[in-house]
């Protein structure tokens, strides 16, 4: 059910993809997801080690059997070179990488994951982009929508016209990321001609992910405005939980911080503590607009399971709609 070229090129059973939630991406959730069906993603964000990634991947591996990503970021910020993350991917046999990027991605690291069949999905939000990622090989192109957690940009175009503008000047899949929550924004995706979906704000209020029950019961009294767009001007723009740390980037940014101070402001080791104890405040994190309709707290399987079986009963009732 629901077989696209996303299930077909990454090789699982339902076209859900779980976007990388930074420091809560790690082999617990991202086996979940995959074990339900979907394709985890490992992030490598707040890793500084070639042995922290490579223990993070085999922990994964023994979790599940099944195909996961490993989020691959080009944009700034501390961590492992480039070309130590490419090497331990390729040596540890994952199977697919999930890049993002503000500029081109140097061959020499592209290169080498292809030719070990490794596959990539690119997330951006520009059709442009896209286009540039599918010339330089990607399998398939994640949109992200301006509502989305992560880096949406700032273009401000609405998902009803920028995945049928990918879905025209592609010819890889296009996968729809951002303001999905449920069945009713995967059969969305679907009519606009997408081939999968990508979540990441739904999978925060998972069981499964590793975030402080405080900070888990205050998201889900959170409305779609309870996000901002950070660090805009040094063209790395990103949506966050409003919070006081938030806040306080945001003067910082008004008053001319730099792309550095900014890094202080958003780090995420400082995310990272605040989520672990339970800081609402004292952490920036990525949180999209979706937010504003999730309600419960269910496991990664109940989400993925939940919007195949609902989808089928919408589709039932569009199909009755059009007989009538």
């Amino acid at each position: 059910m629901f077989e696209t070229r996303v299930t077909e090129i990454f090789k699982i059973k339902y076209p859900i993809i779980q976007g990388a939630l930074g420091y809560l991406s790690g082999p617990e959730l991202v086996s979940a997801v995959s074990n339900a069906g979907g394709l985890g993603s490992l992030a490598t964000a707040g890793i500084s080690s070639a042995t922290g990634l490579r223990e993070e991947i085999r922990k994964t591996k023994s979790l599940t059997d099944k195909p996961f990503a490993v989020n691959f970021s080009f944009l700034p910020g501390r961590g492992l070179k480039h070309e130590e993350t490419r090497d331990i991917i390729i040596e540890e046999g994952v199977p697919v990488v999930e890049t993002i990027a503000t500029g081109k991605i140097p061959e020499h690291i592209l290169k080498p994951l292809k030719e070990s069949g490794v596959k990539r999905i690119h997330k951006c939000s520009k059709v442009s982009h896209a286009m540039s990622a599918e010339k330089e090989g990607a399998d398939a192109v994640a949109i992200l929508g301006f509502g989305a957690d992560g880096h949406p940009g700032l273009d401000e175009i609405s998902h009803m016209v920028n995945v049928p503008k990918a879905v025209e000047s592609l010819k890889i899949p296009i996968i729809m990321a951002g303001g999905i929550a449920d069945a009713r924004g995967f059969i969305a995706a679907l009519s606009l001609g997408a081939e999968g979906v990508l979540l990441g704000t739904r999978f925060l209020t998972t069981k499964e992910c590793p975030i402080h029950p405080n900070i888990r019961e205050r998201l889900l009294q959170a409305q779609e405005t309870d996000t901002v767009m950070v660090d805009v001007t040094h063209g790395v723009p990103s949506r966050r939980w409003r919070n006081k740390i938030t806040l306080e980037a945001l003067e910082a940014e008004k008053k001319g911080a730099s792309l550095e101070e900014m890094i202080e402001f958003l780090s995420g080791e400082r995310a990272a503590k605040a989520l672990r104890e339970g800081d609402v405040e004292g952490g920036c994190f990525g949180c999209g607009q979706v937010i504003g309709i999730i309600h419960e707290i269910v496991t990664v399987k109940e989400v993925i399971e939940g919007i195949i079986n609902e989808a089928s009963a919408i589709i039932e009732r569009l199909r009755l709609l059009a007989q009538a």
